[in-house]
Parts: C-alpha cells; structure tokens; sequence
C-alpha cells in the first residue's frame, strides 16, 4: 500500500538512502529540510525547504502524513514540539534515535531492545533518551522508535578525531590512535542496508508504540576496521593502542564517544526487527561496508588536503608517549 511519507531530513548519512528506499516501495515521499546539501534525491520526492520550528514547518500538520520520519531532532525540546504538532495529524511518528543510549558500562555482550536506555557518559545520548522517554509518555500519537548503531555512508569509522585528518596520516604514513587493545567488537552498518526493514516498518502495526534497532549482524574489532581503512587507501596502517582514560585525560569531550559509545563491545540482537518486518541482511563484508566511505573520503581528499594542525601536534604527542611505554 503507498503511503503519504514525510521525512524531515532526507539528504544525511542514514536519511538519504531511506528516502530512495521509500520511492523504491512506491510510497509518496515528501523531505523536508534546509535545503542546504546538495544530495539528489530521487525523481518525483516533493521538496520543502524551512527551519524546524518555523512557521512552514507546523503547516506539516494539515499534510495529515501516513507516516513522520524525524532524522533530525536532538533535543528532548525537539521532540516535545514535535508531539505538540503532530499528534491527530500523522498515522505513524518514527523519531531516529540512537544505539548509544544502552546501558553503559555494558552489561551483557549482546545488545537486545531490552537492555536499559543508561548512558551517563554522553549528553548526546541521554537527549536522545529524555527524546524517547517524552515519546513514550505521550498519549494520542502513535510513535516507532528506531535506534541505528554505526552507519556508514560518507562517514569513514575512526574512534577518535576528524576522519579526513586520520586518513591523510594513514597515506603519509603516520601513526593513528586506537583506544584500547583495538580488540573490542564493533558493528558496522551500511545505510543502504538500514533502509530496507527500516521501510518496511512505515505503516506496520506491530511497529507501532514500540522501540527496535536495526544493524548488521556481525562485528569487527577496531583493529581490523583500522587496517582495512587503510589497506582500502593503499597504505599500512600504524596503529597505536591507547587507553580511553588516558585518552580522556588528554580530550575531556572524548568522553562522550568514546566511554559513552566506542570503548565498549557493540554486538546486536536483530530478532525483534526482523520479527516485525521478516528477514533482511545487511552486508558482512568489511570490504563492501567501506568501500562506500573509501570513495567518499578519496574524493573528499583530492578536493580539499587536510593541512598540518593542532590535532596532528596531539596525536603525534599522545602517540609517542605511548610508544616510550614499550
């Protein structure tokens, strides 16, 4: 059944892809956003340009949407704004979470939707929580919650730091920084895999007042996803382990993504999802994940050189005094 689709956002890492997913099924898309990217989206999707907040955007209302998709609210404010408009107006209101809101410290290897939404780490989680706990306690809009773990699209995974800085090391030959032992598993999504169930949850009445994520099904450690970053760019990567604490000591802001998300073990439980939309796959290639954000940051180095920094300065710093530990 074609289904009346808004997605506000629609040209990001995860939306974009969704949004081509979505025209793909036959349902009438509609993105709002800034207009500010320069992503084309697919033939016959219905553009609307505005701020959040503005006056354009409360008009979404009277759209009366078969479906919300809310890619881009990270504030707890956001999401309260967004019941108060959409609630009587939407059949299904799909706000884009986080995988980072389960416990911290970890508890169990393997993440279910049952574990609790607990991150004292990073204030961008506990938004996205205080977000989710609005939803939930909100009456009159029937709401899906959907919490993607690492997806990747341009973005290429690196711990800490830009990726464009890291990756020009990598080709200069110059150490990078992995916290840890580099042995922690850590899952990998394409966001053209998350787009498929994500889909096939529009309109799905199971999905309906519930919370699911949606990920691969295999992990990589950092040290493996490191070395095929840099066997992708052609060169060696020059990995130097270091532990999150020290790291922190020496970033305070690393806190949040790295003992609040990247420190810990990342393996998921998608039986829940793949109850309510069937099965789905999502690649389990290293190679193929990457090759996607290889492409990206190629193109994104041709264009624009990373030049010599302050970061450069810290991580040969940190790296060399690491390395005099033996």
């Amino acid at each position: 059944m074609a289904l009346n689709v808004l997605f506000i956002g629609g040209t990001g890492q995860i939306s974009l892809p969704c949004v081509a997913e979505a025209v793909a099924a036959g349902h009438r898309v509609t993105v709002f956003n800034r207009g500010m990217t320069r992503e084309a989206l697919p033939q016959g999707v219905e553009i609307i340009a505005g701020e959040m907040g503005g006056a354009t955007y409360s008009d979404l209302a009277t759209r009366n949407f078969d479906v919300v998709s809310q890619f881009i609210a990270f504030k707890p404010e956001e999401i309260e704004r967004d019941i108060g408009i959409f609630t009587g107006h939407c059949g299904q209101y799909a706000f884009i979470s986080s995988a980072s809101v389960y416990e911290k410290p970890a508890r169990h290897y393997v993440i279910t939707e049952g574990v609790p939404a607990i991150n004292p780490y990073w204030a961008y989680s506990r938004a996205k929580i205080d977000g989710e706990n609005r939803l939930q306690a909100s009456t009159g809009l029937d709401w899906t919650i959907v919490r993607p773990s690492h997806t990747v699209r341009t973005g290429l995974p690196v711990m800490i730091g830009d990726a464009a800085v890291m990756a020009r090391r990598m080709i200069e030959g110059r150490p990078t920084i992995v916290a840890g032992d580099g042995k922690t598993p850590w899952t990998l999504t394409r966001s053209e895999d998350f787009a498929v169930p994500f889909v096939r949850l529009f309109g799905n009445e199971g999905a309906l007042r519930d919370i699911f994520h949606i990920t691969g099904d295999r992990a990589f450690i950092w040290d493996e996803i490191q070395t095929a970053i840099a066997a992708q760019l052609g060169v060696e990567a020059r990995i130097v382990h270091v532990p999150s604490d020290t790291l922190i000591r020496y970033v305070p802001e690393w806190e949040g993504p790295l003992l609040g998300d990247k420190t810990w073990s990342a393996i998921f439980d998608n039986s829940k999802t793949k109850s309510i939309v069937g099965d789905f796959h999502c690649s389990d290639s290293l190679a193929e994940i990457l090759a996607e954000p290889i492409r990206h940051m190629k193109r994104q180095l041709a264009d624009n050189w990373p030049p010599e920094g302050e970061f450069d300065g810290l991580v040969d710093r940190i790296c060399a005094a690491q390395t005099a530990l033996g």
